[in-house]
């Protein structure tokens, strides 16, 4: 019987440009209920406590949107998942925005200050910007960049203010640790949408990404080989499986940021299996459902419940 799992119920949509994400993780939970498995009353739910009234107010942090609320969500996030990882449970995050993840991450570290975690980012998006290089402000996509404690000042753009850079420095620096992963163990799958800052930070730290086209020549097993030698000196891995990653047209377009030409939910689910069932994965992450922009209904929600039921069923099986 595999190790018991907490799931971590995160609704903080305060780093998206779309609104909705909030309902992403009650909209699985929906699909569960009407499916009569019950998954989620068989373990501890510990939900996230949220600053999404903040959505409420104009921000006038320009280039790091709503930062003051995102640190207090991410101090939080990283306090439940090092709790969850002391009691040597396998941590399921469902959360909405990609923006807490990088909470998600210190609390790993934090839990185990000495391990080296290898992380693997399944995601249309590279998520490395900073408030020095985003065109948007919108900090979901800046999590990666919180963990490698990088400002990439040298694709710099913008002069973010001084109170977002306090609270910016506040995120790269939970837990009294920094930077929180290494770049030699980040690796990508299915990055689509990249801007020119986060492409030179990439070259420039030597960051790697597997494109579908990649994954669907070489076989998923080939790129799992592959990822398994990148991770060989990791003492633990964490997955982050962004909904955005997989096609648009064979899911819907039920999260905030949908590109073409992803990953097939087969795909997804030999990814995911895989790693839910490989001894170093502590912790594996669910984000961006929000069935506000899903014109099938609710069929993102249904697959990505489908994805996190499969790794629940294979980190019950483990040895």
């Amino acid at each position: 019987m595999g190790k018991s799992i907490t799931f971590i119920i995160n609704e903080s949509e305060i780093s998206a440009g779309t609104r909705g994400a909030s309902l992403g993780p009650g909209a699985m939970r929906v699909v569960d209920h009407q499916r009569e498995h019950f998954i989620f009353g068989k373990y501890p739910n510990i939900f996230v406590e949220t600053e999404n009234h903040l959505l409420d107010q104009p921000t006038d942090l320009v280039w790091g949107k709503r930062a003051n609320g995102l640190a207090t969500v991410y101090k939080r996030t990283a306090d439940i998942v090092k709790n969850a990882r002391n009691q040597n449970d396998f941590v399921l995050v469902i959360a909405a925005d990609h923006g807490s993840a990088g909470g998600t991450i210190a609390g790993l570290k934090m839990a185990n200050p000495n391990n080296r975690i290898g992380v693997l980012w399944v995601d249309a998006h590279g998520d490395l910007h900073t408030p020095y290089t985003t065109p948007s402000g919108n900090m979901h996509g800046m999590p990666l960049a919180t963990a490698l404690n990088e400002d990439n000042i040298e694709s710099k753009q913008n002069d973010p203010k001084e109170e977002t850079i306090k609270y910016w420095n506040e995120m790269k620096n939970i837990g009294g640790i920094a930077p929180k992963i290494q770049a030699e163990n980040l690796a990508f799958i299915g990055l689509r949408d990249l801007e020119k800052q986060e492409i030179e930070l990439m070259e420039r730290t030597g960051l790697k990404n597997i494109s579908v086209d990649e994954l669907r020549e070489a076989g998923v097993k080939s790129i799992i080989d592959q990822l398994e030698k990148k991770y060989e000196n990791c003492d633990e891995i964490y997955l982050s499986f962004d909904v955005d990653s997989m096609d648009p047209k064979l899911v819907s377009h039920g999260t905030g940021t949908p590109v073409d030409k992803g990953l097939s939910p087969e795909e997804s689910s030999q990814i995911l299996r895989h790693f839910a069932n490989h001894p170093k994965v502590r912790c594996i992450e669910f984000v961006e459902v929000n069935p506000c922009l899903d014109e099938k209904i609710n069929k993102m929600a249904e697959v990505a419940y489908d994805l996190m039921k499969e790794v629940v069923e294979t980190v019950e099986n483990k040895a």
